[in-house]
Protein backbone atom coordinates (compact mmCIF):
# COMPACT_ATOMS: atom_id res chain seq x y z
CA UNK A 1 0.00 0.00 0.00
CA UNK A 2 1.08 3.70 -0.78
CA UNK A 3 0.87 5.94 1.83
CA UNK A 4 1.19 9.52 1.11
CA UNK A 5 3.73 10.72 2.26
CA UNK A 6 5.50 8.26 -0.12
CA UNK A 7 3.92 9.64 -2.62
CA UNK A 8 4.83 12.98 -1.88
CA UNK A 9 8.80 11.75 -1.76
CA UNK A 10 7.89 9.80 -5.15
CA UNK A 11 6.97 13.04 -7.12
CA UNK A 12 9.54 15.29 -5.34
CA UNK A 13 12.17 12.83 -6.37
CA UNK A 14 10.96 12.35 -9.94
CA UNK A 15 10.83 16.07 -10.27
CA UNK A 16 14.26 17.17 -8.81
CA UNK A 17 15.32 13.48 -11.12
CA UNK A 18 13.84 15.86 -14.15
CA UNK A 19 15.32 18.77 -13.29
CA UNK A 20 18.78 17.31 -12.93
CA UNK A 21 18.44 16.05 -16.22
CA UNK A 22 17.43 19.08 -17.84
CA UNK A 23 20.49 20.92 -16.23
CA UNK A 24 22.83 17.58 -17.21
CA UNK A 25 21.43 18.02 -20.95
CA UNK A 26 21.82 21.55 -21.31
CA UNK A 27 25.61 21.84 -19.63
CA UNK A 28 29.00 21.86 -22.39
CA UNK A 29 26.42 22.27 -25.25
CA UNK A 30 28.33 24.17 -27.62
CA UNK A 31 25.49 26.20 -28.75
CA UNK A 32 24.66 28.00 -25.97
CA UNK A 33 25.06 30.61 -24.80
CA UNK A 34 23.97 31.94 -28.55
CA UNK A 35 25.93 34.73 -30.49
CA UNK A 36 24.78 37.11 -32.28
CA UNK A 37 22.22 39.85 -33.47
CA UNK A 38 19.54 36.93 -31.55
CA UNK A 39 21.20 38.61 -27.86
CA UNK A 40 20.71 42.16 -29.22
CA UNK A 41 17.50 43.83 -27.10
CA UNK A 42 17.82 47.25 -28.68
CA UNK A 43 19.30 49.11 -31.70
CA UNK A 44 22.62 50.18 -30.04
CA UNK A 45 23.61 46.58 -29.46
CA UNK A 46 24.34 46.27 -33.59
CA UNK A 47 25.38 49.72 -34.56
CA UNK A 48 29.34 50.61 -35.16
CA UNK A 49 29.88 53.93 -35.39
CA UNK A 50 33.71 53.69 -35.21
CA UNK A 51 35.91 53.81 -37.95
CA UNK A 52 35.55 50.72 -40.09
CA UNK A 53 36.34 49.43 -43.62
CA UNK A 54 32.55 48.51 -45.28
CA UNK A 55 33.98 47.55 -48.27
CA UNK A 56 35.96 44.47 -46.55
CA UNK A 57 33.48 44.31 -43.87
CA UNK A 58 30.73 43.86 -46.45
CA UNK A 59 32.69 40.75 -47.57
CA UNK A 60 32.40 38.66 -44.74
CA UNK A 61 28.76 39.55 -43.08
CA UNK A 62 28.77 36.48 -41.01
CA UNK A 63 32.00 38.22 -39.04
CA UNK A 64 29.21 41.31 -38.85
CA UNK A 65 26.76 39.28 -37.61
CA UNK A 66 27.46 36.10 -36.71
CA UNK A 67 24.93 33.02 -36.50
CA UNK A 68 23.76 32.15 -33.22
CA UNK A 69 25.67 29.03 -33.48
CA UNK A 70 29.08 30.72 -33.50
CA UNK A 71 29.93 30.57 -30.11
CA UNK A 72 33.02 32.68 -29.01
CA UNK A 73 35.74 33.29 -31.08
CA UNK A 74 36.03 31.77 -34.80
CA UNK A 75 39.30 30.96 -36.58
CA UNK A 76 39.65 33.46 -39.98
CA UNK A 77 39.12 30.33 -42.31
CA UNK A 78 41.20 32.54 -45.86
CA UNK A 79 43.94 33.93 -46.79
CA UNK A 80 44.60 36.10 -49.82
CA UNK A 81 47.41 36.70 -52.23
CA UNK A 82 45.83 40.52 -52.76
CA UNK A 83 46.90 41.17 -48.96
CA UNK A 84 50.06 39.65 -48.67
CA UNK A 85 53.51 42.16 -49.40
CA UNK A 86 55.34 41.85 -53.15
CA UNK A 87 58.93 41.39 -53.06
CA UNK A 88 59.67 43.75 -56.08
CA UNK A 89 62.88 43.46 -58.33
CA UNK A 90 64.10 44.19 -61.45
CA UNK A 91 62.92 41.17 -63.74
CA UNK A 92 59.49 40.24 -61.93
CA UNK A 93 57.89 40.09 -58.36
CA UNK A 94 56.72 37.18 -55.82
CA UNK A 95 53.98 37.47 -52.81
CA UNK A 96 53.64 34.46 -50.65
CA UNK A 97 50.78 32.80 -48.21
CA UNK A 98 52.21 30.74 -45.64
CA UNK A 99 51.14 29.18 -41.99
CA UNK A 100 52.61 32.54 -40.74
CA UNK A 101 50.05 33.98 -42.33
CA UNK A 102 47.03 31.63 -42.84
CA UNK A 103 47.48 29.73 -39.36
CA UNK A 104 45.11 26.39 -40.74
CA UNK A 105 47.35 26.18 -43.77
CA UNK A 106 50.19 23.34 -42.07
CA UNK A 107 50.43 21.58 -45.13
CA UNK A 108 50.38 23.80 -48.07
CA UNK A 109 52.04 27.18 -49.02
CA UNK A 110 51.58 29.07 -52.10
CA UNK A 111 53.35 31.35 -54.12
CA UNK A 112 52.03 34.04 -56.96
CA UNK A 113 55.22 35.14 -58.85
CA UNK A 114 55.41 37.31 -62.19
CA UNK A 115 58.06 37.22 -64.20
CA UNK A 116 58.45 39.95 -67.42
CA UNK A 117 60.04 38.81 -70.65
CA UNK A 118 63.37 37.68 -70.11
CA UNK A 119 63.12 37.92 -66.23
CA UNK A 120 64.56 34.99 -65.06
CA UNK A 121 63.83 33.39 -60.88
CA UNK A 122 67.31 32.46 -60.24
CA UNK A 123 68.56 28.65 -59.58
CA UNK A 124 67.52 27.64 -56.62
CA UNK A 125 66.30 24.38 -54.61
CA UNK A 126 64.10 23.53 -51.62
CA UNK A 127 63.41 20.73 -49.04
CA UNK A 128 59.24 20.89 -50.22
CA UNK A 129 58.18 19.70 -53.25
CA UNK A 130 56.93 22.50 -55.48
CA UNK A 131 53.80 21.82 -58.37
CA UNK A 132 52.41 25.16 -60.04
CA UNK A 133 49.73 26.24 -62.39
CA UNK A 134 50.56 28.69 -65.45
CA UNK A 135 47.96 31.64 -65.11
CA UNK A 136 49.53 33.85 -67.66
CA UNK A 137 52.12 34.06 -70.76
CA UNK A 138 54.73 32.10 -71.27
CA UNK A 139 57.79 30.20 -69.34
CA UNK A 140 60.93 28.29 -69.33
CA UNK A 141 61.27 25.86 -66.73
CA UNK A 142 64.42 24.17 -66.61
CA UNK A 143 65.46 21.34 -63.83
CA UNK A 144 68.34 19.12 -63.00
CA UNK A 145 68.06 15.46 -62.24
CA UNK A 146 69.59 13.45 -59.47
CA UNK A 147 72.02 12.84 -61.69
CA UNK A 148 72.53 16.08 -62.79
CA UNK A 149 70.78 16.05 -66.14
CA UNK A 150 69.15 18.83 -67.78
CA UNK A 151 65.24 19.03 -68.58
CA UNK A 152 64.11 22.30 -70.35
CA UNK A 153 60.24 22.99 -71.47
CA UNK A 154 58.12 26.14 -71.97
CA UNK A 155 55.28 25.84 -70.65
CA UNK A 156 51.90 28.16 -71.26
CA UNK A 157 48.69 29.28 -69.70
CA UNK A 158 46.65 26.39 -67.89
CA UNK A 159 50.01 23.98 -68.42
CA UNK A 160 51.12 22.27 -65.04
CA UNK A 161 54.71 21.77 -63.75
CA UNK A 162 56.00 19.75 -60.45
CA UNK A 163 60.14 19.67 -59.10
CA UNK A 164 60.81 16.88 -56.60
CA UNK A 165 61.91 17.74 -53.05
CA UNK A 166 66.04 19.04 -53.85
CA UNK A 167 65.90 19.19 -57.23
CA UNK A 168 67.55 22.36 -58.88
CA UNK A 169 65.32 24.21 -60.72
CA UNK A 170 64.72 27.99 -62.48
CA UNK A 171 62.57 30.18 -64.26
CA UNK A 172 62.46 32.78 -67.17
CA UNK A 173 59.56 34.63 -68.40
CA UNK A 174 59.41 34.87 -72.06
CA UNK A 175 58.06 36.42 -74.72
CA UNK A 176 56.34 38.97 -75.69
CA UNK A 177 54.97 39.64 -72.07
CA UNK A 178 56.85 37.45 -69.46
CA UNK A 179 54.24 35.21 -67.25
CA UNK A 180 52.86 34.67 -63.79
CA UNK A 181 51.87 31.51 -62.03
CA UNK A 182 50.91 29.93 -58.90
CA UNK A 183 52.97 27.67 -56.91
CA UNK A 184 52.10 25.58 -53.99
CA UNK A 185 54.63 23.85 -51.66
CA UNK A 186 53.52 20.41 -49.70
CA UNK A 187 54.71 22.52 -46.16
CA UNK A 188 52.58 25.22 -45.00
CA UNK A 189 56.07 26.68 -43.85
CA UNK A 190 58.23 26.37 -47.36
CA UNK A 191 59.39 30.12 -47.67
CA UNK A 192 59.71 31.42 -51.04
CA UNK A 193 62.11 33.84 -49.91
CA UNK A 194 64.19 31.95 -48.09
CA UNK A 195 65.16 29.01 -50.60
CA UNK A 196 68.75 28.12 -51.26
CA UNK A 197 70.20 29.64 -54.17
CA UNK A 198 73.00 28.96 -56.67
CA UNK A 199 74.81 32.71 -55.64
CA UNK A 200 74.19 31.34 -52.21
CA UNK A 201 75.81 28.30 -52.67
CA UNK A 202 78.97 30.00 -54.90
CA UNK A 203 79.55 32.22 -52.33
CA UNK A 204 80.02 30.37 -49.49
CA UNK A 205 82.17 27.78 -51.37
CA UNK A 206 85.65 28.44 -51.87
CA UNK A 207 86.49 29.03 -55.46
CA UNK A 208 89.05 26.28 -56.34
CA UNK A 209 86.26 23.57 -55.26
CA UNK A 210 84.11 25.49 -57.43
CA UNK A 211 86.46 25.10 -60.29
CA UNK A 212 87.23 21.71 -59.64
CA UNK A 213 83.36 20.72 -59.42
CA UNK A 214 82.94 22.35 -63.20
CA UNK A 215 86.58 21.74 -64.94
CA UNK A 216 87.39 25.37 -65.28
CA UNK A 217 90.32 27.93 -64.04
CA UNK A 218 89.42 29.51 -60.34
CA UNK A 219 89.75 32.87 -61.38
CA UNK A 220 86.26 31.79 -63.32
CA UNK A 221 84.29 32.53 -60.11
CA UNK A 222 86.23 36.21 -58.89
CA UNK A 223 83.23 37.95 -60.02
CA UNK A 224 80.07 36.13 -58.47
CA UNK A 225 77.97 38.70 -57.35
CA UNK A 226 77.90 38.90 -53.27
CA UNK A 227 73.90 39.19 -53.03
CA UNK A 228 71.86 36.89 -53.83
CA UNK A 229 70.18 37.81 -57.21
CA UNK A 230 67.02 35.81 -56.37
CA UNK A 231 65.17 37.42 -59.57
CA UNK A 232 67.21 39.38 -62.13
CA UNK A 233 66.69 40.81 -65.31
CA UNK A 234 67.71 38.89 -68.56
CA UNK A 235 67.48 38.52 -72.41
CA UNK A 236 64.70 36.27 -73.90
CA UNK A 237 65.62 33.65 -75.09
CA UNK A 238 65.62 33.04 -78.79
Amino acid sequence: MISRRNLLAASAMGAAMTVSAAKAGSFGNPDEPPQGAINAKGPGNLSDPGPQSEVLGNQFPSAQSPPATDVGDMPTPWASFNNAPKRIQNGGWARQVTVADFAISKEISGVNMRLTAGGIRELHWHQAAEWAIMTYGTCRVTVLDAQGRPYVADVKEGDLWYFPPGAPHSLQGLGPDGCEFVICFDDGHADEFNTLLVTDWFAHTPPEILAKNFGVPAETFSRIPLHNLWIFQGTVPG
